[in-house]
């Protein structure tokens, strides 16, 4: 007798079926979705699209903290009894988030397995991804680090698909993202072009021989 398959959890149709609490908006570029100091009391789940968090210090100097994407969640500080965002979330292109109230994710978290089980998942991979973050910033070179977002950023290795062409991002939010200047930025991202590891005129197409450098640990420079 055959096994009946099992059908993957869709967390889109799951959260398009609440019962209150719930509310799909889209979001155009630029557009903020919530805004560091504003209260937090809602989790949203990025159904389409792209978002950048980022944190402004009390001199004002912004630092990209993550580019998230269609899957992730973003604002889940608040479960844990935090006020107020720490950080800002920014559309960087047309995006559909959900938003999730806090007392509504509390119960469905609780009543829906599969829903928990996939919120965990997304909590211990950011946690790991953070971790990664770290130590690239204590240990590597600022061209190594952008050498390992760019392909981030590109989505290689996330489920076996890759998206090489990348929406506008600005070279100033790469210099933030990985902690250096504009300047150095424009220097490492010349190179990389040079090597034929990325293709950037404006739009950011990332090669997949860039991943190869970076999981080797392949020096960067000029092949023969």
């Amino acid at each position: 007798m055959a096994k009946k398959s099992k059908s993957k959890f869709d967390p889109e149709v799951f959260l398009a079926k609440a019962d209150g609490g719930v509310a799909i908006s889209k979001y155009e570029k630029d557009q903020v979705v919530f805004t560091q100091g504003e209260p937090a009391d809602s989790i949203f789940y990025i159904r389409e699209g792209r978002v950048k968090i980022a944190v402004v210090s009390d001199q004002g100097k912004e630092a990209v903290v993550a580019f998230l994407k269609a899957g992730d969640f973003i604002g889940e500080g608040c479960l844990t009894g935090r006020p107020r965002h720490v950080s800002t979330a920014m559309a960087l292109e047309d995006s559909i988030i959900t938003r999730v109230d806090k007392s509504t994710m509390v119960r469905m978290l609780r009543d829906q397995p599969n829903f928990s089980e996939l919120f965990m998942a997304h909590l211990l991979a950011r946690t790991i991804r953070v971790e990664a973050d770290l130590v690239d910033q204590l240990f590597n070179s600022s061209e190594k680090r952008l050498a390992r977002a760019l392909p981030l950023l590109a989505n290689f290795g996330k489920d076996g698909k890759q998206e090489p062409v990348i929406a506008k991002v600005s070279q100033e939010t790469l210099a933030d993202m990985i902690g250096t200047t504009r300047s150095r930025v424009s220097h490492f991202m010349n190179k990389f072009r040079q090597l034929g590891y990325i293709d950037y005129n404006g739009d950011l197409e990332v090669h997949s021989s860039l991943l190869d450098a970076v999981l080797h640990e392949k020096p960067l420079i000029k092949r023969k």
